[in-house]
């Protein structure tokens, strides 16, 4: 990893300032799984699509089952050193925007100023009819409410707060609907089969377009939302580094790829930077 770490600091220093692009293998140290192998395959049943949410009763009840259980798993992760190393790259003015496609609120919890959550936060609860958003620590406390003696069988814990439950266990869960208008209550986030709103998308490019390069951490880069910035920074003869364990679908248009486990690599670059003794007080 320390060979790795000089020479991402190396692609640091020569760019100036970078924007970061983040995915899951950063959260997965966090006891966040991810969605994807090494290889960019589904490691789990594809998530819930934005149509299904949408258009089905029994889809929302499976749904919200399956979170109402993951969440307290979920919402007690921690920043790891991935997430505190993007800190310090940021503190040292080497980040010129954070864009997460993680929906977990680890990159603000662990103090980065400058981010754009391009896939919303779990961490909030929006109506789809009026646009009422609530904390989800108090739809989790609706959902308790509503379903006093409710348990669900977990057999497995996945991305994003999702857990696998017995399948007999939805029928008997209920939903509480928007309290001010009785409209559909759907996570802050997009789902599958979702656009990710428009302004995102635009200042997450504007950090691109101005930055010295693309630093793409922890991500597959197997959905277009991320992939984007990618050819964008490449269109614009932005170099793009990629640190991530396992393939992406941008290997072949970075002009940097390493592989090992995000925190470290990222670690070792902050102590080979050659502002580490003045960020370190020497």
């Amino acid at each position: 990893m320390d060979e790795h770490g000089k020479t991402l600091a190396s692609f640091l220093d020569e760019a100036g300032t970078v924007t970061v692009l983040t995915g899951a293998g950063v959260s997965t140290r966090s006891g966040i799984p991810g969605y994807r192998d090494e290889n960019g395959d589904w490691k789990h049943a594809k998530p819930v699509q934005y149509a299904d949410f949408v258009g089905s009763a029994a889809w929302r009840r499976r749904y919200w089952a399956r979170s109402f259980v993951g969440w307290q798993r979920f919402s007690a992760a921690a920043p790891n050193n991935a997430h505190t190393a993007l800190v310090a790259l940021e503190e040292r003015g080497h980040v010129d925007t954070l864009v997460t496609q993680n929906v977990d609120g680890l990159h603000s919890a662990a103090g980065s100023k400058k981010t754009i959550d391009l896939h919303g936060r779990l961490d909030a609860v929006r109506c789809l009819e009026c646009e009422t958003s609530v904390a989800r620590r108090d739809w989790q406390g609706r959902l308790a409410e509503t379903n006093p003696e409710w348990h669900g069988k977990v057999t497995s814990i996945k991305p994003d707060g999702d857990a696998e439950l017995d399948p007999r266990d939805y029928d008997g869960f209920e939903v509480p609907a928007c309290e001010r208008c009785g409209g559909i209550m759907k996570p802050d986030v997009v789902f599958f089969g979702e656009s990710v709103p428009g302004e995102r998308v635009a200042d997450a490019k504007d950090s691109v377009a101005r930055s010295g390069g693309l630093l793409v951490v922890g991500s597959s880069l197997m959905v277009f939302s991320g992939l984007r910035f990618v050819r964008l920074a490449v269109e614009l003869r932005k170099p793009v580094a990629i640190v991530n364990q396992g393939r992406t679908r941008g290997d072949d248009l970075a002009t940097l790829k390493l592989g090992g486990d995000c925190g470290d690599v990222l670690e070792h670059a902050l102590q080979s930077l050659p502002d580490a003794e003045d960020a370190a007080g020497l």
